[in-house]
């Protein structure tokens, strides 16, 4: 099968990831696959949430939200309509939730790390580029703590890496990595959180019309660890760039 773009159905879109974008941030990330850019920001401080405080443990946390034009049609600014809706909310927990899956507390110190993801474009996979996205960013602004002394010399906050794709059944065939044009038709969307050594941290699926049986999952779920173990390759280029 060739998808509406050329590729094949086991294929990632072209990805990119350009580290040091913003100059104020201590880590910052512009992550695209294909036509989705999320500009992903992460921002270091001495001190922990007041119900952390005493501890000896830091924190990471996330925001996620979508510029007014990032779609095809204009979406009111949330802060304009006073509420942060429920699909912000639900995506920023879950960046949140899988960058904590590689982050020692104890090691990290009473610290916090806060990753803003802004989609600038948005042609599906928003929230698993961000994801990516946000964990390269993530070990930038460590790296900063590290040099700046904000915890131990020798501690390793970062234990691992951590990435995330889209997969789905669109017209009875499995895809990788869903761009907007095969998200609106699939049949099952799932969004797949994995580890660097291969290992999930968050799988949501749904079947928006006929129920996925187990054999479906099960390819489902391999191709998007295959496209997980690409998207960590990809990351570790990205920081082996020292001019990033």
């Amino acid at each position: 099968m060739s998808r509406f773009d050329g590729r094949t159905p086991d294929q990632l879109r072209p990805v990119t990831i350009e580290r040091g974008w913003s100059k104020h941030a201590e880590g910052s990330v512009l992550v695209s696959f294909g036509d989705t850019r999320v500009l992903c920001t992460a921002s270091a401080t001495q001190g922990v949430p007041r119900w952390r405080k005493g501890s000896g443990e830091g924190w990471v946390t996330a925001e996620y939200s979508m510029l007014p034009r990032a779609t095809n049609t204009r979406g009111d600014r949330e802060s304009v309509r006073g509420k942060i809706g429920g699909r912000t909310h639900e995506i920023s927990r879950l960046i949140g939730r899988s960058l904590r899956a590689v982050i020692d507390y104890k090691a990290l110190g009473e610290n916090t790390v806060v990753l803003d993801c802004d989609v600038l474009q948005a042609d599906g996979g928003t929230r698993t580029a961000a994801i990516t996205g946000a964990y390269v960013a993530l070990v930038d602004a460590v790296a900063y703590m590290q040099a700046n002394h904000f915890f131990k010399a020798k501690a390793q906050p970062v234990t691992g890496s951590v990435a995330a794709v889209s997969v789905g059944i669109v017209g009875g065939v499995p895809l990788l990595d869903l761009a907007y044009e095969e998200d609106v038709q699939a049949g099952t969307d799932m969004n797949v959180v994995c580890t660097g050594d291969g290992r999930f941290v968050e799988v949501q699926g749904t079947a928006e019309g006929t129920p996925f049986d187990r054999a479906e999952l099960d390819t489902l779920l391999d191709l998007a660890l295959a496209g997980c173990t690409d998207l960590a390759a990809a990351q570790r280029a990205a920081l082996a760039d020292l001019t990033g």
